[in-house]
C-alpha cells in the first residue's frame, strides 16, 4: 500500500482531514488532523482512522498502525 492510498482512503472517511502519511514495509505511520475529532475520546478518534483503513488492514496491505490524531490549533 502506498502512502497516497492511505490519505486517499482517510479523506474519504474524513473529509476535512489533513493527513500525513509514511509506510514501513507494511506498517503505516499515520497523523491525521480534523475538527472532527473535537470532544472524542482517543479511542473514538482511532476507531474513525482504523475504520477507513479496515479494508487495508483485513487484506494484510497493512499490518501495523501507529497514529497520532489531532484537533487543528490544539
Amino acid at each position: 500500500m502506498q502512502e497516497q492510498d492511505i490519505i486517499d482512503a482517510v479523506r474519504a472517511a474524513i473529509p476535512d482531514a489533513q493527513v500525513e502519511a509514511r509506510m514501513e514495509g507494511n506498517h503505516a505511520h499515520i497523523t491525521v488532523t480534523s475538527a472532527v475529532f473535537h470532544g472524542l475520546s482517543p479511542v473514538k478518534k482511532q476507531q474513525m482512522v482504523y475504520g477507513a483503513l479496515n479494508q487495508a488492514i483485513a487484506s494484510g496491505a497493512i499490518h501495523a498502525v501507529h497514529m497520532k490524531t489531532l484537533v487543528p490549533g490544539a
